[in-house]
C-alpha cells in the first residue's frame, strides 16, 4: 500500500472551493484506491498543526500506481489550474510497513 498525503495552505484571498472542486475531478484516476478530502479538525493538542487550509490523502496498491497518478493528464491539469491558488504545498508518502 501507498499513501499520498498533501496538505495545501491557500494563499490570502483563494476560494477554498475552487481548490475542492480542482480535486473532484482526479477522484476518477483509475489507480486510485480511496481518497478524502478534508479540513482541519478542530481538535488542539500540543503535537496537531492545523494551520493547512485542505488536506487530499489518497491510497494507492503501489509505489507504480502513485507514480501512474503524477503524470496522470488529470493531475496535471489540476497542477496547471489550481498552483496560482496556493502558497505551499506540504505531501507525506508513505508505504506499508
Amino acid at each position: 500500500m501507498f499513501i499520498h498525503h498533501v496538505f495545501f495552505w491557500l494563499k490570502p484571498g483563494a476560494e477554498l472551493q475552487q481548490l475542492i472542486d480542482g480535486l473532484q475531478p482526479l477522484i476518477s484516476i483509475e489507480t486510485i484506491r480511496q481518497w478524502h478530502i478534508g479540513t482541519p479538525a478542530g481538535t488542539h493538542r500540543q503535537v496537531i498543526d492545523s494551520s493547512y487550509s485542505l488536506s487530499w490523502l489518497l491510497q494507492f496498491d503501489t509505489t507504480a500506481d502513485e507514480a501512474y497518478y503524477q503524470e496522470h493528464p488529470e493531475h496535471l491539469r489540476f497542477v496547471a489550474e489550481c498552483s496560482h491558488l496556493w502558497e505551499r504545498v506540504v505531501v507525506y508518502d508513505s508505504v506499508a510497513v
